[in-house]
């Protein structure tokens, strides 16, 4: 069967390509992928699925197949507020809104995948969810996805992602820590507003926030160990309104990244006590907040690291690689504390085709000869699943 699931995802190609163009050209933002839902919803019903509606604009598919474990495998849908710059047919029509991570890759192989284990059905026992994810570039839908139950019978999850570093033809699997945890956080310092021609009259906070920005980087480079990566970036900076005129309180955001937990709870009380301490050195206040959002680390199952790699090589579909940890993250992460998880990530970078901007960019693309063996990975992966379990 596994070279069958092969060969029907190869013949699945157009339609998946298809389908990957016209969620490009109408991009829909967090929460608001309902166009996106209803295609999903629509095909999954014409294959026979149950349909559940999931955290308001996700879809859940369901395809019951005689006693067995759960299985489930997921997509995520929502696009970037970006711009797109490719000049290719399929180019986004909607003005400031892009697929610009893949995600649009990610639904349509599903659907090909959804195909493929509908025309299987007899072969199978267990059940396998298929869910079509809102809300991942910031929104935490797959946290409201666990917490509306619908993990609660799943015994093991897989998730792919498409990978510009990863040239075509290539996965890339990791057990362990693979994507790091994220952290926001915002710094507000209170000083004396003045004249920018009287400093001494005033107390700047400007320059208490150009101090502290600079002590974070000396948290990550003297105090924690270069064997645990931590990334801290402050990537806003808000103060004054003109040109001659101090400030009364300067504000700073920016995100926190880290593969463990013990040096996430290290780097945040440094975070807390620095920011504190040098503002009350400036004569100003600090005050140190995290969040609203938060997002664990990704960390693969390694049992299901195993099963994936004797998958994928049995059938020799694409060239294995192990990827080492990154520091973007991704709230698949979520999935995995109610069921073991497995998050791999499949090659789209193509020199020769111009394919080689990153994800998050106004020229991001992928290169749709990879999206077959995604779809395949999909189908595989929920069919050997429950065959051996």
């Amino acid at each position: 069967m596994e070279p069958e699931i092969v060969r029907m995802a190869k013949a699945l190609e157009n339609y998946v390509i298809e389908r990957r163009r016209y969620f490009h050209m109408y991009p829909e933002l967090r929460y608001e992928e309902y166009r996106t839902s209803e295609v999903v919803a629509s095909e999954l019903k014409s294959l026979g699925y149950e349909i559940c509606r999931a955290a308001g604009t996700g879809v859940i598919g369901i395809l019951r197949c005689g006693d067995g474990p759960v299985v489930a495998l997921r997509a995520d849908m929502d696009a970037l507020p970006i711009q797109e710059e490719n000049d290719v047919p399929y180019r986004s029509r909607v003005p400031g809104k892009m697929h610009a991570c893949g995600h649009d890759a990610h639904t349509a192989m599903l659907l090909g995948a959804a195909r493929i284990l509908a025309s299987i059905k007899s072969s199978l026992k267990g059940t396998i969810k298929l869910i079509f994810q809102p809300a991942e570039e910031g929104g935490l839908g797959a946290k409201k996805i666990v917490e509306e139950g619908h993990l609660n019978d799943v015994e093991a999850i897989f998730g792919i992602h498409v990978w510009s570093d990863l040239p075509t033809g290539y996965v890339g699997i990791k057990e362990g820590p693979l994507l790091a945890a994220a952290d926001t956080f915002t710094v507000k310092i209170k000083g004396k507003g003045g004249h920018g021609a009287a400093p001494h009259q005033a107390i700047d906070p400007i320059v208490a926030a150009a101090d502290i920005i600079n002590a974070y980087q000396k948290i990550v480079s003297r105090e924690v160990s270069h064997l645990s990566p931590v990334i801290i970036s402050v990537t806003q900076v808000t103060a004054g309104t003109t040109f001659n005129v101090i400030p009364q309180e300067a504000v700073m955001k920016g995100t926190i990244r880290t593969l463990d937990e013990n040096t996430r709870d290290y780097v945040l009380r440094r975070m807390k006590e620095v920011t504190e301490a040098y503002a009350r050195a400036m004569r100003c206040t600090g005050e140190f907040t995290v969040g609203p959002e938060y997002v664990p680390a990704t960390v693969n199952d390694p049992e299901l690291a195993d099963f994936a790699r004797e998958v994928i090589k049995s059938v020799g579909i694409a060239k294995l690689v192990e990827v080492k940890p990154m520091m973007v993250s991704e709230d698949f992460s979520f999935y995995t504390t109610k069921a073991k998880g497995l998050f791999l990530v499949l090659g789209v970078r193509s020199e020769e085709k111009g394919i080689t901007y990153p994800h998050h960019h106004p020229r991001f693309d992928v290169d749709e000869s990879a999206l077959y063996i995604g779809t395949a990975m999909y189908a595989l992966l929920a069919y050997k699943y429950l065959l051996s379990h």
